[in-house]
């Protein structure tokens, strides 16, 4: 039988459109630059940031956390791809200025880059 089809062949026809809400936002991807961050607006007027470039990163170690500047991204395991075009996202490797570290939250939601330095 086809998908969306009645047995007599006709066509089901959707009662209406999609709501705001229900509409799927656009894929925002972070690449490596100076920062460049812009807000939008939530369900219910809440307001978050997105970040669109960003080469500051805040790196946890031993409890403590300090501002680093990222140099460059060595290796994307989703993407090999992504690392060449320097794109930032979670479980992302990248050199930074106190070493190398693993990013640890979605840049891409929460408007910052948070990392664990990784020892060798």
């Amino acid at each position: 039988m086809n998908k969306g089809r009645k047995i007599s062949g006709g066509k089901y026809h959707s009662n209406r459109k999609r709501k705001k809400f229900e509409k799927h936002g656009q894929e925002n991807k972070i690449s490596l630059g100076e920062l460049k961050a812009k807000k939008q607006r939530g369900k219910g007027g809440n307001k978050r940031t997105i970040l669109l470039k960003s080469n500051i990163v805040n790196i946890t170690e031993k409890g403590k956390t300090k501002k680093a500047e990222i140099k460059n991204v060595i290796e994307t395991p989703q993407d090999r791809f992504l690392s060449r075009q320097n794109r930032l996202a979670k479980g992302v490797l990248i050199d930074t200025t106190l070493g190398k570290a693993r990013i640890t939250n979605r840049p891409s939601r929460e408007g910052m880059i948070n990392a664990v330095l990784v020892r060798e």
